[in-house]
């Protein structure tokens, strides 16, 4: 975290909310474990991303400790508009997280999605969903004690298989200041079920806040669907986004160019072989055979990696 960073920050004038105009759709990419890094952030950002957000990082241990500070935030000042996503599960450690983070992001996400066990043990996540007065609470208490009045405050959730419960979460959360919440179409239980979108409309129906849709959106014909279907305010991708950096550009699969500024970027950043190399089978799953597959999926090092990229494709 940098101070010119925290400058940039401080002269963005209307924050990430200024985003969500009428007639326009904000083109998110998703908090993803792993993977949702500053290097593959640059990558998107160059392809039409409006927004990024960070991996979900645990709040409480981002207050604690200062290495885990290190070890899961890194920006830089062409990282904007930047969301931070936090697991929190009470209000005054999601405030000092967000004051910490205040100088260096444009705002906050609260995860209120994720259903793995870990995290609904731990009283994180998707479990946030059944206690709308403490989702309530905790944005009410972000809002008041950060003094920015542009820095943003949201919410990713999934869905009741009652509606109504929904809906009176997001109104509840709305009535506390959230800044705008993006809906998971699928319940807790739900993994590869068909997304409901049906539900993500209600919703948007329901609220004056920007609703982002999320689930199942692998093309920008999809993305360009789904707004159809709900009249979401913005889309937010995640898997699709993996396979394809260039998806919100208008490519309908990886460009060989977008290949190469992965190389570039990772290399500049010093991105570790694992994560560089799992970025780049994502991104060629769709434009290699299967043979391709089997040699260039066990290659163990950077320079294999490159030797390989340049002698089959002239990257």
């Amino acid at each position: 975290m940098i101070a010119d960073t925290a400058r940039a920050a401080q002269c963005r004038p209307h924050g990430p909310a200024g985003l969500f105009r009428p007639g326009q759709v904000v083109k998110i990419c998703a908090p993803m474990v792993r993977y949702s890094k500053l290097a593959f952030r640059t990558l998107v950002r160059r392809y039409g991303c409006d927004l990024c957000y960070t991996p979900m990082i645990v709040a409480a241990d981002f207050v604690r400790s200062a290495k885990a500070r290190d070890s899961e935030f890194t920006t830089n000042t062409g990282d904007h508009p930047l969301i931070v996503q936090f697991a929190a599960k009470e209000a005054q450690v999601l405030c000092d997280a967000a004051r910490i983070i205040c100088p260096f992001a444009a705002g906050i996400d609260l995860n209120c999605g994720c259903p793995q066990r870990w995290a609904m043990a731990e009283g994180y996540g998707a479990c946030l969903i059944n206690k709308p007065e403490l989702v309530k609470d905790m944005v009410r208490h972000v809002r008041n004690q950060i003094d920015n009045p542009t820095f943003s405050v949201s919410i990713k959730i999934r869905i009741h298989e009652d509606l109504k419960r929904t809906v009176d979460l997001c109104q509840k959360a709305e009535a506390a200041g959230v800044s705008w919440i993006t809906v998971h179409g699928r319940s807790i239980e739900e993994r590869h079920q068909p997304v409901h979108y049906d539900a993500i409309k209600t919703i948007k129906q329901s609220m004056s806040i920007p609703i982002v849709a999320n689930g199942d959106i692998k093309t920008l014909k999809d993305a360009e669907n789904v707004h159809h279907l709900t009249e979401a305010d913005g889309i937010m991708v995640a898997r699709g986004l993996l396979a394809n950096p260039a998806m919100f550009a208008g490519y309908e699969e990886t460009p060989f160019k977008c290949i190469q500024d992965w190389v570039d970027i990772a290399l500049e950043h010093g991105t570790p072989f694992t994560c560089f190399h799992h970025h780049l089978m994502y991104m060629m799953e769709r434009i290699t055979s299967k043979q391709e597959k089997k040699v260039f999926n066990v290659l163990s090092s950077t320079s294999a990696v490159l030797d390989y990229l340049n002698d089959h494709y002239g990257v």
